[in-house]
């Protein structure tokens, strides 16, 4: 997991006008790269909306609390300690999240397949590639 890559690239639009003022301030030092000046952006943007974000995540967290649906933002790990436990249970679990689910490398995947009835990442899920297969992950 050390050499994964948590980063993902996207594709946007941007008209040249826009693009040519976000050059002119990387070639005057304001910022290292566009990539850097959008970063910067981005960042600003969420910085506007944090307080949404912090209501969102909270009324998510506290639905979630006790079902067998797991809601997650930023990183998620799943083990078999975890899936053995749900299955003791009779849980069927569901996983819904932003960011990065990671899979233990010895998970066992007919154990998940009869515990973990979905799941949706808007990310990066990262696992053995039958397991995306089953579930549909890209």
């Amino acid at each position: 997991m050390a050499n994964e890559n948590f980063s993902e690239k996207v594709s946007v639009n941007i008209n040249t006008s826009t693009l040519s003022s976000i050059d002119i301030l990387v070639d005057n030092g304001y910022y290292s790269n566009r990539s850097d000046f959008i970063n910067q952006a981005l960042r600003d943007g969420l910085q506007k909306h944090q307080t949404t974000l912090d209501r969102i995540i909270d009324q998510q967290m506290r639905e979630k609390e006790a079902s067998p649906h797991r809601w997650f933002l930023g990183a998620c790990s799943m083990g078999n300690d975890e899936l053995k436990k749900a299955k003791a249970q009779g849980q069927i679990l569901t996983y819904t999240g932003y960011g990065v689910l990671v899979m233990d490398k010895d998970i066992d995947a007919d154990l998940l397949f009869s515990v973990v009835q979905s799941i949706k990442i808007k990310g990066k899920v990262i696992c053995d590639q039958s397991i995306k297969n089953h579930y549909g992950l890209k």
